[in-house]
């Protein structure tokens, strides 16, 4: 059960990753150069605001997967962790947690900005705002996995690598 929800949880962060991409390219600060488009040119020229609904609710999605999954992380992993003295693993799961939240607090202003009609004057806002989950979905995204698989990985008695499930890995 842990094994597929944290498969989804992964493939939900994924999709997420990629719609928030697209529309943070899709609010970049364009250049008007002439000539050649460069590929982040051609990224960038898709309709932002059509993203806005599925980044909300892949947010949410993938957060409540996070929470379902937060307590075996808990019972399992940071122990294994602390007991490898991997603090620095440990951290960065608490700073994936944090921004995490501040992601979720963030939704309720990144939707009214981008509310339909869009409004001109919030164009900077829905950009900056856009930026910063966009920030928090890699961030996430890219220690998530990292934190996870760490504790199979560290390396134990006289440098030999231990690719075991962490109930053998602990005893």
């Amino acid at each position: 059960m842990i094994t597929t929800l944290l498969i989804v949880h992964g493939l939900l962060g994924v999709v997420l990753l990629g719609a928030i991409t697209h529309q943070a390219f899709g609010v970049a600060a364009r250049r008007s150069a002439q000539g050649r488009r460069s590929f982040f040119d051609r990224f960038a020229t898709v309709d932002a605001s059509v993203y806005t609904n599925a980044v909300v609710l892949l947010f949410v999605l993938t957060s409540i997967g996070g929470a379902f999954l937060y307590a075996p992380y808990r019972v399992d992993v940071r122990p294994a962790l602390e007991d490898r003295q991997l603090q620095s693993a440990n951290g960065i799961f608490e700073i994936k947690e944090h921004l995490a939240a501040i992601g979720l607090g963030l939704l309720p202003a990144y939707s009214f900005f981008w509310r339909m009609p869009l409004v001109v004057e919030h164009a900077v806002t829905r950009r900056c705002l856009t930026w910063i989950l966009a920030v928090l979905v890699w961030w996430n995204l890219g220690t998530g996995p990292v934190t996870g698989a760490w504790p199979k990985m560290v390396t134990l008695d006289a440098g030999r690598s231990v690719n075991m499930p962490l109930a053998q890995a602990s005893s």
